[in-house]
């Protein structure tokens, strides 16, 4: 067994106090709110948003242990830690430049400060010490699965989007989970019901989806299955709001959610105009961001997301074989992509380059 306790000052900013005014710092009374108890989390993955949905986990107050699957994983998510750190503090002290802004409300980063009103500069730097002490006392990176998940009372699962991997780990897992563990997935496009036999455990397992950059964009896709115990499903909502997200509720399943049902086609068809040839990334981004006033074009949200990811689900599509369709076109100039390193942003390339 490996245990890797992280002793990084990353000056994360855990939100336990509320602000009331400057220098004046009270224990946050969302502490007695909180009723689901589901406080020791693993998450499984240490991927791009499994890096993320961690630090919010720890950042809120909770226990957190990344498992990953072995020492290379180790060498890749450490990096992710760093770097979604310093983001989130820098995002965090940027918006003491709010304060006192009409817009301070509609911009600030809504995961890091729960809730606007009052909030101080003084009482910023205050939650940026004792977020200190928490990252530092509570995040873990552990190999050994079974140590891991010894005393989960929520495993959320955050794999790559391969349907046998995700069976893979839930195989392995389903006999070393407590009795008490909610076990969650983060897929992006997989229904929970597909996956349910294998947890050992369908009347708690559901999914809970979340949006990158998930400071700022603190949303919180709650889906159950058939099987989902309603009960557990409401505990899940009630984990949700505690960590700082806006649960979402699904009344049913639906591939990609919410969000990836109205994105997924943004990105497929973008991928599609540069696949066959019909503008380059850089015009195709420019025409929607000019177009739409989106901040962003697909292809600097599909470097954000990873290029592995956007690969992965392109390759579950049923004509992806079929030599020359687009599907297939698409999976090409992906998997080049892959090939040579340039996954995105965190690899420093993806389709743009942000090494310089």
């Amino acid at each position: 067994m490996l245990l890797i306790v992280l002793k990084y000052r990353f000056n994360i900013l855990v939100p336990l106090f509320d602000v009331k005014s400057a220098g004046s710092l009270y224990i946050h009374e969302r502490k007695k709110e909180m009723a689901s108890n589901l406080n020791k989390v693993v998450v499984a993955g240490g991927g791009v948003l499994g890096t993320q949905i961690g630090l919010m986990c720890a950042y809120t107050g909770k226990d957190v242990t990344f498992w990953l699957r072995s020492e290379s994983s180790i060498g890749r998510t450490q990096p992710k830690i760093a770097r979604y750190s310093s983001l989130m503090i820098e995002d965090l002290l940027k918006s003491k430049a709010l304060i006192g802004n009409p817009m301070g409300s509609f911009l600030y980063p809504k995961g890091l400060i729960r809730d606007w009103n009052g909030i101080t500069a003084e009482g910023i730097d205050a939650l940026a010490e004792q977020a200190n002490r928490n990252f530092a006392e509570n995040v873990r990176i552990e190999l050994d699965m079974a140590a891991a998940v010894a005393d989960a009372d929520v495993v959320i699962e955050s794999m790559s989007e391969d349907p046998k991997a995700k069976i893979g780990v839930y195989n392995a897992m389903r006999d070393l989970l407590p009795e008490k563990t909610i076990l969650l997935t983060n897929s992006s496009t997989m229904l929970p019901s597909t996956f349910a036999e294998y947890t050992g455990r369908p009347e708690k397992y559901l999914a809970l989806h979340f949006a990158n950059t998930i400071w700022k964009n603190n949303t919180a896709e709650v889906m159950g299955h058939p099987g989902t115990d309603p009960e557990i499903y409401k505990q899940v909502v009630e984990f949700a709001d505690e960590i700082n997200m806006i649960p979402l509720q699904l009344h049913k399943e639906q591939p990609g959610y919410i969000l990836n049902s109205m994105l997924v086609p943004l990105l497929s068809a973008a991928q599609a105009l540069l696949a066959t040839g019909v503008a380059d990334f850089e015009t195709i981004d420019k025409t929607w961001e000019l177009a739409t006033g989106a901040p962003a074009g697909p292809f600097k949200i599909l470097d954000i997301v990873g290029l592995e990811t956007a690969y992965n689900i392109n390759q579950m599509k049923p004509d992806v074989q079929t030599e020359g369709s687009v599907t297939n076109l698409i999976g090409k100039m992906l998997k080049e992509k892959i090939d040579r390193g340039e996954t995105g942003i965190n690899a420093g390339i993806g389709f743009y380059d942000y090494r310089k």
